[in-house]
């Protein structure tokens, strides 16, 4: 599904504060910390909740970053406005990203369809929302979708709801839909277990703070990462608190490469490059000129490197065993030495 693997997604979300050039300036430097993807969310204030000022309205978690905020006003100051997408996805397409978004609602999917996008993730919270799961499947291109804290059931039936409509390349991701998430809340295991039950390839959408969840998922097998992105967290940025900078970012790319280059194969017996250190391994060699008709003891020989020797495996065997010939200290002893 993906040329790259992990394939890694810099998420804007709405870390652009409804500046065009500081999205474009973001998508940049995504491109130069070495990510394969960005990738925006498609709504509208009203395509998310209703302009109401009470009760559930309102974030009253006191632990959320968004305490006391408006639904309405929060999403109307996150979104990324429509008449953004084409630009952005034509300016990261130019510098050789893979431009997607996130659709929220069946309008945000025809949408995106008339922009042609090449894939569709569906946002952890919309997993339950089977008729915009239909809709994305009815593209027939491929899907990523954050199971967030969805249950396996819900999950099979997010997944039943796709494959009753077509064979979409699907990626699950792990995904802790806290923000910040606490790295102990990660469960990362879960991603083969997901894997194994569903036969579908997985990867982790990461809300932690720093790249160790990242680095940890791609050594379990994470086919996608995905991170919030921000130029600077001291300036802001809805979702600033739990994205990382460009720098940062450029370490979670490099770093997942070389945890996925890590993995390799299963072998056994050394790699190609580890052929020639074999000579440094030990043998038994000869610790002093002895002639012909010696009877070897511990005293006549060692095990040490190199080895070009006989293995030390075979010290008990040549205790006790007759020289054949004269041998001069330093020389690795063979069977064709002995009687």
């Amino acid at each position: 599904m993906f040329e790259n693997t992990p394939f890694i997604i810099a998420e804007l979300s709405g870390n652009h504060d409804q500046n065009f050039e500081l999205a474009k300036s973001m998508i940049r430097a995504a491109a130069e910390a070495g990510v394969d993807a960005i990738k925006l969310q498609t709504y509208t204030p009203d395509t998310m909740t209703l302009d109401v000022r009470h009760g559930e309205f309102m974030v009253s978690e006191s632990d959320s970053l968004w305490h006391g905020t408006n639904l309405y006003d929060l999403y109307a100051k996150a979104s990324t406005p429509w008449e953004w997408h084409k630009p952005l996805f034509d300016y990261a397409e130019s510098l050789g990203l893979v431009a997607f978004s996130s659709p929220f609602d069946l309008s945000a999917v025809a949408f995106l369809e008339s922009l042609d996008v090449p894939l569709y993730k569906i946002a952890s919270f919309e997993m339950t929302d089977i008729p915009l799961i239909q809709a994305v499947a009815k593209t027939g291109k491929p899907i990523i979708m954050s199971t967030g804290m969805a249950s396996f059931e819900e999950i099979e039936e997010a997944i039943a709801a796709i494959r009753a409509i077509g064979d979409n390349p699907l990626t699950l991701l792990k995904c802790t839909s806290t923000y910040p998430a606490k790295i102990d809340d990660s469960n990362l295991l879960t991603m083969a277990d997901l894997a194994k039950r569903t036969g579908c390839t997985v990867g982790l959408s990461d809300h932690t703070q720093g790249i160790g969840a990242a680095v940890a998922a791609t050594a379990l097998g994470a086919t996608v990462i995905e991170k919030h992105f921000v130029l600077d967290r001291e300036a802001g940025g809805v979702d600033a608190a739990f994205s990382i900078e460009p720098s940062e970012m450029k370490v979670l790319v490099e770093t997942c490469r070389s945890a996925k280059a890590a993995l390799g194969k299963v072998t056994y017996g050394g790699s190609e490059a580890e052929q020639k250190a074999k000579k440094y391994r030990r043998s038994i060699y000869i610790t002093q000129d002895l002639p012909a008709g010696t009877v070897l003891s511990d005293q006549h020989l060692k095990i040490i490197r190199p080895s070009l020797g006989l293995a030390p495996k075979h010290w008990s065997e040549v205790m006790g065993r007759t020289l054949s010939s004269d041998v001069q200290k330093g020389q690795p002893l063979f069977w064709e030495l002995l009687d």
